[in-house]
Parts: structure tokens; C-alpha cells; sequence
């Protein structure tokens, strides 16, 4: 694709990317295939090529206008379209630099602008995310729909979730608590530090790193998603001093956001060779645990053999499209004995995709419905997710449990042999 991008943006960093990017563009259309919204709408502008155009007249030099703004808006950042395209264009940082200057260019009403405001202060911060969010567990029956649908029903607080190793292993791991998923499902990282543990790997915490910086980057506040980097870094680096294996992760979408910290942070003299080292040792929790397969299958045949139980395994874009992560769960998931349904168009979004399903409303439950009738279509006994967003969305549309897989592996791991006597 030919460009000439505008004085204003050319000779910058962020300019000299998207020329590159808008160069390999072949106008195939391969993408519009597998875009959900352009499914949905069957418009040109509502899939990527067509935002790849409104993004190159915006960069060089046309006006930016709300028609811009609806279409970059309605996008999920879900990377589907990066998986099909055979040139390899890098759709999600293009995106990332139009909505950048779109957010500069195109005023948003008090109302949005009020909300983006809102979810970008709230949801980061866990001290304030948690205690809201308990609140709203415990009122949850009488909050309107459109927000109690937002929540997991609140549970009576159990047994204090054990997360410290039993021994102290040789090999460590680091693992991110995000922001929002300590308050919505605590027992997700709960349950990666027991099966960690069993397999002579301690998982450490550090209280001081926070958000990904996902949810501000992908809101219009690049340089919020730094500062949240460089916070992250700082907390980790004296543990990967020590000699800790990997950053780990149980939320896909926080993963391709570490993965990015190389070139979030790339003309950060200071940051740019430690945000290197963080991308390349961020690691999925099915990465880590799939190195040690072995070891599980050992663990595995100490625990007694009961009825397949049958599972819908969901891969969130972000683990597939963004990690290119592909079958790795659904490969320790039958081995620890269960029956994976069969799940059509599995390539296409939810609809969660991290503040969208909020600031979208309409356009997400509709993808959410969709891809639940997909996921019950086989008659599955629950449902398996690998992002908290993604099991938050689903689980508001449906009757049947949504967990995070390694829950279910925990479960089954920690069957006592007795039981089967």
C-alpha cells in the first residue's frame, strides 16, 4: 500500500511503524473472514482493511471525524485478522497508533468521556477495584441489569485459599495478580500455586506490581500503560536478579501485554533492555505446565481414574490470536481426563475483549450469545476459559459453571486416591 504520511506524524517512531505496517497491505480482504464485527455488520468499514484505510487517511492528513471514531471504537483488538493475513500486517499496533491520535483529534460527549475516565481509574487500581466489586457482589440483586450482569454472583468466603508452597522448591516463578482478577476469581492463581507446587515449582507474588496496562493502552492512554510497565519491572526485576524462571500469567490478555513491553518501552533508555528481558521470560501458565507434561502424567496416575467429564474449552483471542498459543490447553486438559467438546468458528471473539463489552454493550452481548451457543451446542457439563475478562462475559450468559482451566486440573489433581477405594 502507498503512503504519505503527514508532517505531523512521519518522522516520529510511532510514524516510521505505521508506514511500515500500511506498506504490507495487499488489500486481499483475507482478514474480513474471520473479523466478528465485520460478520455481524457485513460493512467494509467495520473490518480491518476498512479501518486500515480510515487510519492511513487519518495519518496523512485528512480529517478525523466521529464516523473515524465509531468504526476504530466498535474494533475488539481481538488479532483474529493478524492470524489470517498472509503479509503479516501488524493490525493491533496500527490500531493502537490511530486510536493514539484519534483520542487527540475527535472530542468524545461528557457521558463516554465520563466512563473511559471512570474504567481507566477503577478498574487498574485493585485497592479500589475490590472493595468495589465486593460491594456490588453483596447488592448485586438490586443493581440494574446492565451492571449486575457485570458480576460473578458472590459466594460466602471458604477456607482461605491456599497459595503458599508447601516447600521451599529450588525453582521459582513470578507470577502477575493483575487488577481486576484477585477481586473477581481469587481462587485462579490459588489454584496455579498448588498445581505449581506439586510439580517442585514455587509461584511468588509481588504485591507491588499491578495492572498490565492493557486497559489504559487500549482506552487511548499510551503513556498510563508505560508508567504501569515501568511499575511492573521494577517490583520483578530483583527476583529475576535471583534467579526466577519466568513471569507468569493466568489472564491471556495480560500475557500478550507483557509480551509487548519490548516495544511499549522500546525508546525508554532506561527501561528498554529490562522490558526485553520481561517479554521474552513472560510465559502462559499451559507453557510452564506443559514443560513439566511429564511430571504432571506421573501426579495424574496417582489420582484415581473417574468419569470424563465433558468440557467446552474456549481459547480467548488474546491466548490464540495474540500469544499464538493453539492447543496447548486443550492437550493437558485431556490428559488429565476430560472430553472436550467440539466448538464451531472457536476462532472468533466473545465479545469480552477487556473494557468492550462495557463500552459496547449491544455488539458484546450479541458475540457473547453467539459464541455460548457454540460452546453448549455438544451439551458440555461446564465451560473452560484461559481470561478472567472472557469467564466474567461468558459466565453472565450462562446456567452452565465457567472457570479457568487450571481450576479443573487442580480439582483433579487433588482427588485423593482413597476415593476410588
Amino acid at each position: 500500500m502507498e503512503t504519505h504520511l503527514a508532517d505531523f506524524i512521519r518522522n516520529t517512531q510511532a510514524g516510521r511503524e505505521a508506514d511500515e505496517i500500511l506498506r504490507k497491505c495487499v488489500h486481499c480482504g483475507f482478514c474480513t473472514a474471520t473479523c466478528p464485527t465485520y460478520q455481524l455488520f457485513g460493512d467494509e468499514l467495520d473490518g480491518p482493511r476498512g479501518r486500515i484505510y480510515l487510519i492511513k487517511e487519518m495519518l496523512e492528513g485528512a480529517e478525523a471525524t466521529a464516523k473515524t471514531q465509531l468504526h476504530l471504537d466498535r474494533c475488539l483488538s481481538c488479532r483474529s485478522c493478524e492470524t489470517t493475513c498472509p503479509s503479516g500486517v501488524h493490525y493491533a499496533r496500527l490500531l493502537d497508533i490511530g486510536r493514539n491520535v484519534l483520542e487527540q483529534r475527535v472530542p468524545r460527549g461528557a457521558v463516554e468521556s465520563l466512563l473511559r475516565g471512570a474504567l481507566r481509574q477503577l478498574l487498574p487500581r485493585r485497592w479500589l477495584f475490590g472493595p468495589a466489586y465486593r460491594l456490588g457482589q453483596l447488592f448485586r440483586p438490586l443493581l440494574p441489569e446492565i451492571l449486575k450482569a457485570k458480576l460473578l454472583p458472590y459466594r460466602a468466603p471458604g477456607p482461605r485459599p491456599q497459595t503458599r508452597t508447601r516447600t521451599q522448591h529450588a525453582r521459582s516463578v513470578i507470577a502477575l495478580a493483575g487488577c481486576v482478577q484477585p477481586a473477581m476469581a481469587p481462587g485462579i492463581n490459588a489454584a496455579t500455586a498448588r498445581v505449581l507446587d506439586r510439580l517442585g515449582i514455587r509461584m511468588i507474588e509481588v504485591a507491588r506490581a499491578g495492572c498490565c496496562g492493557a486497559l489504559p493502552l487500549h482506552l487511548g492512554a499510551e503513556e498510563a500503560a508505560r508508567t504501569d510497565a515501568r511499575r511492573n519491572i521494577d517490583a520483578w526485576w530483583p527476583l529475576l536478579e535471583a534467579g526466577a524462571e519466568s513471569i507468569l500469567f493466568t489472564a491471556s490478555g495480560c500475557g500478550t501485554q507483557l509480551r509487548d513491553y519490548a516495544h511499549l518501552l522500546q525508546g525508554d533508555p532506561a527501561y528498554a533492555v529490562k522490558a526485553a528481558r520481561v517479554s521474552l521470560l513472560s510465559k502462559d501458565v499451559s507453557e510452564v505446565i506443559a514443560a513439566e507434561q511429564e511430571h504432571l502424567l506421573t501426579l495424574l496416575d496417582g489420582t484415581p481414574t473417574t468419569t470424563a467429564r465433558k468440557l467446552a474449552f474456549h481459547s480467548p483471542c488474546s491466548l490464540q490470536h495474540g500469544l499464538q498459543i493453539r492447543g496447548t490447553v486443550e492437550t493437558l486438559l485431556g490428559a488429565a481426563g476430560f472430553v472436550l467438546t467440539p466448538v464451531a468458528d472457536s476462532h472468533l471473539c466473545c465479545g469480552s475483549a477487556g473494557a468492550y463489552s462495557v463500552l459496547q454493550p449491544k455488539i458484546g452481548k450479541q458475540l457473547r450469545d453467539n459464541k455460548l451457543a457454540a460452546l453448549c451446542a455438544d451439551q458440555p457439563g461446564a465451560i473452560a476459559t484461559a481470561n478472567i475478562g472472557c469467564l466474567a462475559h461468558l459466565q453472565s450468559g450462562s446456567a452452565l459453571p465457567v472457570r479457568h482451566w487450571i481450576e479443573y486440573l487442580d480439582a483433579r489433581l487433588a482427588v485423593p486416591v482413597a476415593a476410588s477405594e
